[in-house]
């Protein structure tokens, strides 16, 4: 499998970057870099490997969640710039 032939002013397009001349060709040597590198991780036998997600275990580290009491209306509300019928007031955003 060769590596597929990199159209630079079409990715930066895609990126929606202004590349210069120089910066195009430093990017396309690096992205020609990189999927030649993923080409030859492609031809790597993994026969009997099972697929994994992730390199090392991973363990659920959260706390149970389990109710607590909140704040009263009046400590949540103490640092509200507007308030209003124990609410926060906040600027209209759809008109």
């Amino acid at each position: 499998m060769s590596a597929p032939q990199l159209n630079i002013d079409h990715i930066a397009k895609l990126a929606r970057l202004e590349l210069s001349a120089e910066e195009k060709a430093t990017f396309s040597q690096q992205l020609g870099d990189v999927l030649h590198h993923i080409e030859q991780l492609s031809q790597v036998d993994v026969t009997g490997v099972e697929p994994m997600a992730h390199a090392t275990p991973v363990f659920n580290v959260w706390q149970d969640d389990v109710a607590r009491p909140g704040l009263a209306v009046e400590q949540a509300l103490r640092n509200a710039p507007a308030q209003r019928d124990n609410m926060i007031v906040v600027p209209k955003v759809v008109e």
